[in-house]
């Protein structure tokens, strides 16, 4: 409570306890007057059971109020609104001092008993009931959230077309503490719904593999390594076509008698070369972690040490490789 000196806004604080009295005693008026409206509108047409018969001569009850509305010029929500309210509520049953909206709101309680009952019980540390509270009593979206249910409720609410959502949760993920109270689960399916669309997903793939640890753990689960096996493979078909489509040599070599060992290994070097042209300009203006690097001079060894046994076998014949090579391509 505001000192007896403060203000309220700019009135004193004994000016502002005037105000507010006045304005109860009209709000009083207020809610009589609705009431009053109600019950005009409930006499001219009274509640009739759902489903119950309606003779076919008479009125129908969206007209019959529409023209009550148009009479003393209000609109037939209003009236319609007020007629509800006032069948909710019998007369002896509308507590003074409690607002049309706040017995309006708890009006949608469906029990009697319950309803009359409800209305009685102020709102835990509350003299007078509030619009809000009697959202909260019926579990309607508040308009002044306070607790964290409410807000979230309130965002929601907000959020419904699907470009707002969106641009609300790209803004929100891109704050630190928030994108840190998210849990492990749901982290993952953010990131699903975000890569539905393919190039998105591809993206993101090819930027996440390109982490050593990352790499390591996703070729852990064997979906996934077979997965990449399986488009290693039809990388390596791709390649052959895209080499007897495109390159020069194509109608010399299949002019060769052409072994299955022959076009692999022709295929394997082309995909290659294609492989090592789309990767290695990425590599621009970009620095290599240490342990990058090692993991990049440990693959070009392997290749080194490679094309050094195709280029013996080709030459002699002999594909037996020695201890050396074999470890280096193990990895040991």
């Amino acid at each position: 409570m505001p000192e007896e000196n403060s203000n309220v806004g700019e009135v004193t604080l004994s000016r502002y306890e005037q105000i507010v009295a006045e304005l109860r005693d009209v709000v009083e008026q207020q809610t009589r007057g609705q009431f009053t409206i109600g019950d005009r509108a409930l006499e001219v047409e009274p509640m009739r059971p759902r489903g119950g018969p309606v003779s076919e001569n008479a009125w129908s009850v969206e007209a019959s109020l529409d023209m009550l509305a148009g009479d003393i010029g209000l609109s037939l929500s209003t009236v319609k609104t007020a007629r509800w309210t006032a069948s909710r509520w019998p007369a002896d049953r509308r507590r003074p001092g409690v607002s049309f909206t706040v017995h309006r709101v708890l009006a949608s309680i469906d029990g009697e008993a319950d309803r009359f009952a409800e209305i009685g019980k102020l709102p835990v540390g509350k003299k007078r009931w509030t619009v809000d509270d009697a959202k909260r009593r019926v579990g309607f979206q508040v308009e002044t959230p306070v607790s964290r249910q409410e807000k979230v409720t309130a965002i929601h609410s907000l959020a419904q077309e699907a470009e707002v959502a969106a641009a609300v949760t790209t803004d929100f993920l891109k704050r630190p503490q928030v994108a840190a109270k998210v849990s492990r689960n749901d982290k993952v399916r953010v990131v699903e719904e975000f890569t539905r669309d393919e190039h998105v997903a591809t993206t993101a793939a090819t930027s996440l593999l390109r982490r050593p640890d990352v790499a390591f753990k996703a070729m852990s689960d064997d979906t996934a390594r077979f997965q990449v096996n399986h488009a290693q493979n039809e990388r390596s078909r791709q390649a052959h076509d895209h080499f007897e489509r495109t390159d020069p040599v194509a109608p010399a070599v299949r002019s060769i008698d052409r072994t299955v060992e022959f076009l692999d290994l022709v295929t394997a070097c082309h995909a290659f070369v294609a492989a090592a042209g789309r990767a290695v300009p990425g590599l621009r203006d970009r620095t290599l972690s240490e342990d990058e690097s090692a993991i990049v001079h440990r693959g070009v060894a392997k290749v080194r040490a490679t094309l050094d046994w195709i280029e013996t076998a080709v030459d002699t014949g002999k594909v037996d490789m020695d201890d050396e090579l074999a470890a280096m391509l193990r990895g040991e």
